[in-house]
């Protein structure tokens, strides 16, 4: 018996199956725990989901807990971004997420605190955003990122790379896309999102969301 318990462990040991297991006996739990002929098995559960995550202490926490133990911290960069409906779409898909938001001067709108609340942005105190007054300010304040670069010039699949944790992801203006001379300076880390032939590019935010 113990050395089968003793290899269960290790197996569980991995991140994306403990949350997993975890989510699926707090949903479980909680829903046999409003089905009376059905209370017993959530007692069960309860006792085996104290048992997987022993810090609980009998406290539910929220599920942005537990997936934070899998998901990768990404840093979104704008580079110039012009139009404030993608930077406010955007700026929500990081809030969601927990990506730390980069933005570039010059920017096409205004992000004071005043114009933030006359625009209802609700979220905009959940972000960790950083400001640049240049890309070189930028680059010198993060000399060790590893960056990718977003552009319909890209030869790499966005989906075929291995995102690490703390990368910098690279998005241009929406008129004209990144630096070319910062492309040809990072050929072999520019990325793309294939799409169908004689279409310019996809919208920022949409871009930004896959």
């Amino acid at each position: 018996v113990f050395p089968f318990f003793s290899g269960f462990r290790e197996f569980t040991s991995t991140p994306t199956f403990f949350t997993n297991l975890r989510l699926c006996c707090r949903d479980l739990c909680e829903f046999y725990k409003k089905v009376p002929i059905l209370s017993i098995f959530g007692l069960i559960l309860q006792k085996i989901w104290h048992t997987i995550d022993p810090e609980r202490n009998g406290k539910i926490l929220p599920e942005s807990h537990y997936l934070s133990e899998v998901m990768k911290m990404l840093n979104i960069v704008l580079v110039e971004p012009e139009i404030p409906q993608n930077c406010g779409n955007i700026a929500r898909t990081c809030a969601a997420v927990g990506a730390r938001l980069h933005l570039i001067r010059p920017l096409g709108f205004d992000i004071s605190e005043k114009a933030v609340k006359r625009a209802g942005l609700d979220y905009w105190h959940l972000l960790d955003i950083r400001r640049y007054e240049s890309l070189a300010e930028y680059l010198a304040a993060w000399p060790d990122a590893r960056r990718w670069y977003a552009t319909t010039k890209g030869c790499l699949c966005y989906a075929d790379v291995e995102y690490a944790d703390g990368d910098h992801i690279l998005f241009g203006r929406e008129t004209a896309g990144l630096p070319e001379d910062l492309l040809r300076a990072h050929l072999d880390t520019c990325v793309r999102i294939p799409m169908r032939e004689n279409l310019r590019s996809l919208n920022l935010s949409n871009s930004v969301a896959i």
